[in-house]
């Protein structure tokens, strides 16, 4: 069955739509802690209108934003140097720390609405690219792709929050999943295209290397951010003790 020329029931159709899906659900999980903390001083029986309006909105944003840039990803080298700021996205997934105490809770049902709406479109750069990317300027796959995932992340975006928290390797999934697209992105650019098509070997040596840098460099990253955090715990462990010997005199 053919769609906006896409045979619907292909493995290729079905696998670029669900690793959008895959992408969109990893990257919106603080879309997700917004939404909630935007909502909080709602009443119980606004706080789902709110989430309701505040989505509907992002989604119309997002899938005009994915739009414009896959538009935009045809221009000579953009799909390349879209790549390259996916690799950093991808690297930042791995090393990102917590900026949600920002947020403003709104006091009123619209004023939640457009905190949603407006923390979303700030926050899901990184979103639309890669989407963009995945899609391989496909719109029935960028519409289709955040259809399915931006109300999953609405709905469900508390158990898929308590997985990676349980099993934090599929960060590490996510983060090389996103260095895939980007490593694809930069050797399918118009410039570079024919040379990996004629050196398929090069070409995987490439991605390859691209997808372990990415999480070499998170890995790293994560291990000098843990000593230091074990290092600073150790300075403040005899100041405490002293303190607590010094009041027991």
């Amino acid at each position: 069955m053919v769609i906006f020329g896409w045979d619907v029931l292909s493995l290729e159709f079905w696998s670029l739509l669900l690793t959008i899906v895959f992408i969109d659900l990893l990257l919106a999980g603080d879309n997700a802690i917004v939404i909630g903390l935007a909502a909080r001083s709602l009443p119980k029986d606004k706080q789902k209108l709110a989430v309701v309006w505040g989505m509907l909105g992002a989604v119309l944003i997002r899938i005009a934003a994915t739009l414009l840039v896959v538009s935009l990803l045809k221009i000579p080298y953009l799909l390349a140097a879209g790549g390259a700021l996916l690799l950093w996205i991808a690297y930042k997934l791995l090393v990102q720390e917590d900026s949600h105490q920002e947020v403003k809770a709104g006091t009123t049902l619209w004023a939640a609405v457009r905190t949603i709406v407006i923390a979303d479109a700030a926050m899901g750069l990184d979103n639309v690219i890669a989407v963009a990317g995945a899609a391989h300027g496909d719109f029935l796959l960028v519409v289709l792709g955040l259809l399915i995932s931006i109300p999953i992340v609405v709905w469900g975006s508390t158990l898929f929050i308590k997985l990676i928290d349980k099993f934090p390797w599929i960060i590490y999934l996510g983060s090389g999943v996103l260095a895939y697209t980007a490593s694809k992105m930069i050797a399918h650019e118009t410039r570079f295209a024919v040379f990996f098509e004629r050196n398929p070997v090069i070409y995987w040596a490439f991605v390859s290397v691209l997808i372990a840098l990415v999480l070499c460099a998170g890995w790293w990253t994560n291990s000098v951010k843990a000593r230091r955090n074990e290092r600073r715990d150790d300075k403040r462990k005899p100041v405490f003790v002293a303190k607590k010997s010094r009041e027991s005199h």
